[in-house]
């Protein structure tokens, strides 16, 4: 009896996915050709081959009895060396679903506790700023919620929101799809948004810690400084804002008042991106595919590059083990967060788990 009802569930869950995994609505995505996308990174003689300096771990973290993972793009780590994880309510998204999306684990990989259940649509981005208040950006909307930053103390206390619940616009108190958010020194917070290429949209907005707006910067296209699916952010000890500018297969440095410093090839397509405390740079490939089309950075291969912001350098690189990338869409790691050990954990849409990345001594 209890094997007819676990296949069942599977069955249940495999058709909610199979359902809720469209993209959302809008007009359908254009063909593209190798003149209308984005130039492919330029490759070099190093590009995929840094050693791989890690031991991977797919089964560390240790879920409630009846609670199975979804797909995930957001984990983070707090002061405690605790890990938090926002997964799209064991499936591919948290429209209908009324499970706690944000989970917390202690170092060990065991489970806490879990709050926002009924808040979001689409978990995407993760942030835990200095006080361990957790932020999540839900890319997504339907009517009543979705396309907002939430901000959330350790208890799960609703503390801010950013944008209209389940209103996507483009105005500076509204969002389309917003991506990633993070959180300065001084409190002020910084959001990417625009998901999807080719819509108009593509922007970095900036708030000062209670909400307020203060700039926007950023707009679509492929020239220096433009953006296209802003996906990630990131600041390191300068306070530099570093971008994944994902469409364009670049990382982007500006200053906090949106001045372009730099664009990085040598990190690959970036879904995620991480600095740590000494300035590295953790850069998270989870879309490089040959085929022109979605994707479309040949001789690149998907994984996590790690290098110093200091000169760019890449040094270690765990490949994705994904033996077809070029068939689907995603692999491996879209979200990324480092410890203070140095240890990476990854968290992977397609796959629906967060994998740890021990460094090898």
């Amino acid at each position: 009896m209890k094997s007819l009802f676990v296949a069942a569930a599977l069955l249940a869950g495999t058709s909610a996915m199979a359902q809720q995994a469209a993209p959302p609505a809008g007009p359908p995505r254009p063909v593209w050709t190798v003149e209308t996308l984005p130039k492919p990174a330029p490759l070099t003689g190093e590009t995929n081959k840094q050693p791989n300096t890690y031991k991977t771990d797919l089964n560390f973290f240790k879920l409630p009895p009846g609670r199975v993972m979804g797909s995930t793009s957001a984990v983070g780590v707090d002061s405690k060396g605790h890990i938090w994880i926002a997964e799209r309510c064991g499936a591919n998204s948290c429209a209908t679903s009324t499970i706690d999306p944000i989970m917390e684990f202690d170092a060990q990989g065991n489970f806490i506790k879990a709050f926002g259940g009924g808040l979001t649509v689409f978990p995407h981005g993760f942030y835990i700023d200095a006080k361990d208040n957790i932020w999540l950006t839900d890319a997504r909307a339907m009517p009543g919620k979705g396309a907002t930053v939430m901000k959330f103390s350790p208890d799960g206390k609703l503390l801010l929101t950013l944008g209209k619940p389940g209103v996507q616009g483009k105005g500076t108190d509204e969002f389309t799809e917003p991506n990633a958010v993070l959180v300065a020194k001084n409190g002020d917070i910084f959001v990417g948004d625009g998901h999807e290429a080719d819509r108009g949209v593509a922007r970095i907005l900036k708030y000062n810690a209670k909400g307020k707006f203060l700039m926007q910067w950023g707009q679509p296209g492929k020239a220096q400084g433009d953006l296209e699916v802003p996906h990630a952010l990131a600041m390191d000890s300068k306070g530099l804002l570093y971008v994944g500018d994902r469409w364009n297969n670049r990382v982007q440095v500006y200053t906090q008042a949106g001045k372009l410093l730099n664009s990085w090839t040598q990190f690959g397509r970036p879904s995620g991106i991480f600095i740590d405390r000494n300035d590295i740079l953790y850069s998270a490939d989870s879309e490089s595919r040959r085929p022109v089309g979605y994707g479309y950075n040949p001789g690149w291969q998907r994984g996590i590059r790690v290098g110093s912001v200091k000169d760019g350098k890449v040094i270690a690189f765990i490949p994705d083990p994904e033996p077809e990338p070029d068939k689907g869409a995603t692999s491996n790691a879209e979200g990324i967060t480092v410890d203070r050990n140095g240890v990476i954990y990854g968290a992977q849409v397609k796959e629906r788990l967060v994998a740890r990345h021990v460094p090898v001594k």
